[in-house]
């Protein structure tokens, strides 16, 4: 500087705003100053002159003779973030302090979890954000679809080298809030990068079979063939098909479908598909509508009552469509009932038989079973009141006897006689059963005339009470007289002893002595 001549900065370095990365000047400009320059950072000298040996990325540059000393600085770093000066040591002039400001852009932000975040149906999102070593700290948003989400928690860490500092956002989705294969965006930015740093993560909702099974044809009728489909939407992929019918694995089927000829069963038991991923599995079941004739459930049971008794059968089908039930008695066409139970109030011994319980799917079959009902009651005896036989020859006459319970005692009498079993003299009483009842045959030899003027009487008894038929033996082929005489006693005198009989049964007096009684007025009135 020419002696008299005061030196002067025609440009100084100035408040700077840089990126990191990016290079720098700050100008220093002393016109006609030949002296020594020196630039400070932060109160400490970069060194003498051009001389910066020490900072590899700082340059002194311009024009020495006309006074330029500006400080270059190639890929500005955090650490450039300081106060410089310019100074002119002879001329004992520094220039105004210039901070240097350098912005560091955060790091590329990070999704926890990504790039695919995988959940179950029904569970709510979290995701974490980070963007670090940000100068000044990242602000995060969360994008989706174009639009911000709103609710995001935030917080900011500042560093070590009390400089930079980490953000972390926190954004809360319930689940009724997102759909699998929706994109998420977390942008990260601060003044070092306005238009943001961004990442993104696709969300994959995982979830357990979604099942449906069909089943085709329906209606159909048992033995054709139905075929089952199992159609499933699975997160991860269905990884196994299981097929039961009523609760039993059909182990010859792993596939989507099963096909198979149904019968009855079909109908009650559900055939089941069930589908497995690695979350779990999901069972869906079906019934067939199968239609199909009757089939017993409930066997009605043939039934032994007292007399004047309640009889109550039940009898239970099952058929598809719905069917219909008729009870009715065999060889009659009343119909008795149309429910599954038939009950009889007070039952007579004439109740007693077969009865028939018939169900009837229409347009797809029939059924029946056949039941019987016994009355326990007093026996009943049906004979023919008059046989015949011939003069000399061996003679026999017959009663029936229906009884339940079965009789426990039979005898015949006539005049003094009583006989239930054996031989007496010229008579001998044979017993048969059947499966209709009784059979009692009196048998006599060599047939004399006082046999066809004798009554014969045949009487049981069982625990509920007794029963008697009274039996006259007709001579085969006699005179025309003693057939007058017969018809004469067959006109007048059955009434008389069913009158008799009556009575005697009204006081309880045993038929045995009824007979005995009615033999000796008979044989009082009855000329020989």
């Amino acid at each position: 500087v020419s002696p008299g001549v005061q030196a002067t900065f025609s440009q100084q370095p100035q408040d700077l705003v840089v990126v990191a990365g990016q290079p720098v000047t700050l100008p220093c400009s002393i016109p006609g100053y030949h002296g020594v320059v020196l630039w400070i950072k932060d109160g400490l000298a970069l060194g003498v002159g051009r001389d910066l040996s020490g900072y590899p990325r700082y340059t002194v540059i311009g024009d020495h003779s006309t006074g330029e000393h500006h400080l270059r600085i190639q890929r500005v770093e955090l650490m450039d973030d300081a106060v410089f000066e310019c100074q002119a040591i002879q001329a004992a002039m520094r220039s105004r302090p210039a901070r240097l400001t350098v912005l560091v852009p955060p790091e590329d932000p990070v999704i926890s979890g990504g790039p695919v975040v995988s959940l179950r149906a029904g569970d709510p999102l979290n995701l974490t954000c980070h963007a670090d070593n940000a100068k000044p700290a990242a602000s995060i948003i969360w994008i989706r679809n174009g639009e911000v989400l709103n609710g995001a928690m935030y917080s900011k860490t500042l560093l070590r080298d009390g400089r930079r500092e980490s953000t972390v956002s926190t954004l809360y989705l319930s689940a009724s809030n997102i759909e699998t294969g929706q994109q998420i965006i977390c942008r990260a930015s601060n003044k070092a990068v306005p238009n943001g740093k961004e990442t993104s993560v696709n969300i994959d909702i995982q979830h357990l079979p979604l099942v449906n099974l069909s089943v085709e044809p329906q209606p159909i009728l048992e033995g054709n063939l139905v075929k089952f489909h199992c159609s499933a939407k699975a997160n991860p992929p269905v990884t196994l098909y299981r097929w039961a019918k009523g609760g039993n694995v059909i182990k010859e089927f792993s596939g989507d479908t099963y096909e198979v000829i149904v019968d009855h069963s079909f109908f009650t038991e559900p055939v089941s598909c069930e589908v497995t991923n690695p979350l779990g599995s999901t069972n869906i079941s079906r019934n067939v509508d199968v239609y199909f004739g009757p089939r017993m459930a409930a066997e009605p049971q043939s039934l032994q009552v007292d007399l004047g008794s309640d009889a109550v059968f039940n009898c239970a089908w099952t058929g598809n469509p719905s069917l219909t039930i008729v009870w009715m008695k065999r060889g009659s066409g009343v119909v008795l009932s149309n429910e599954n139970i038939l009950t009889l109030k007070a039952v007579r011994q004439e109740d007693a038989g077969k009865y028939v319980c018939r169900a009837v799917v229409p347009r797809v079959g029939a059924g029946e079973k056949e039941v019987s009902l016994t009355v326990n009651g007093p026996p009943t005896i049906s004979s023919t009141q008059t046989h015949q036989a011939l003069h000399g020859e061996k003679g026999e006459i017959k009663c029936f006897i229906r009884s339940t319970p079965p009789p426990d005692r039979i005898a015949w009498s006539w005049k003094e006689t009583v006989l239930e079993s054996g031989t007496s003299g010229r008579y001998t009483v044979e017993t048969v059963s059947t499966e209709e009842g009784v059979i009692s045959t009196l048998t006599m030899s060599n047939i004399v005339p006082a046999d066809f003027q004798t009554i014969y009487n045949c009487t049981a008894w069982n625990s509920f009470g007794s029963d008697t038929e009274i039996i006259r033996l007709k001579e085969q082929g006699g005179s025309q007289s003693s057939t007058g005489s017969t018809s004469t006693l067959t006109l007048w005198w059955p009434p008389l002893i069913d009158t008799l009989k009556g009575y005697f049964k009204m006081f309880a007096i045993e038929a045995l002595l009824s007979t005995v009684l009615t033999q000796s007025l008979m044989n009082s009135y009855i000329p020989f």
